[in-house]
């Protein structure tokens, strides 16, 4: 079992031919994204999509051109609790990069799990502690979570997110370079 940290983990399991991941992205943990920069994502922040039914992707390393499992496919469940978001997926080998992301989990080089998201409008609080900000996303489109290197979160991260405006986020979106980092 590869853990992200002691409050999150991904774990990879294989059993009759099948490799079945499960994974937790605890909510409530704070983590510093920059200096004096922290996040923390509100418990349930991701429930309209996953309530709805929405498609939503697991992912290699936030590369859509590398999809390891999805809602729509069967081979993806994603749930929620007021603790943590939780996905189970089912991972098929038999693309390159499938065998590709297998290999880097089995050489403990990929440990964390790390949501795709848009943060819906009103869905963030920004407070100011002194010489720090503290951004609380409370509410937000998740579009794919994806296996990781190095997560944000010590629980579960990814890269540092932007600061900036919900409106200039959202003129960033057409560089699908930019596509996780809202």
């Amino acid at each position: 079992m590869l853990w992200g940290s002691h409050l999150g983990g991904l774990e990879l399991r294989t059993e009759g031919g099948e490799t079945r991941l499960r994974a937790t992205f605890p909510y409530g943990a704070e983590t510093e994204l920059a200096p004096g920069r922290f996040e923390v994502i509100a418990p349930r922040a991701f429930a309209d999509r996953i309530e709805a039914g929405a498609d939503i992707h697991l992912l290699s390393g936030h590369d859509f051109q590398k999809p390891l499992a999805s809602r729509a496919t069967g081979k993806l469940t994603v749930t929620e609790t007021d603790a943590a978001l939780v996905i189970e997926a089912t991972i098929d080998a038999s693309t390159t990069w499938a065998r590709d992301f297998l290999a880097a989990n089995a050489a403990g080089l990929i440990r964390g799990l790390s949501p795709g998201f848009i943060v819906a409008p009103g869905g963030e609080r920004v407070e100011s502690r002194g010489n720090v900000l503290l951004r609380t996303i409370t509410r937000a489109a998740l579009v794919e979570v994806s296996a990781v290197t190095r997560p944000a979160y010590d629980s579960a991260q990814i890269e540092a997110r932007s600061w900036q405006p919900v409106a200039a986020v959202a003129a960033r979106l057409c560089n699908p370079l930019n596509r996780w980092r809202l």
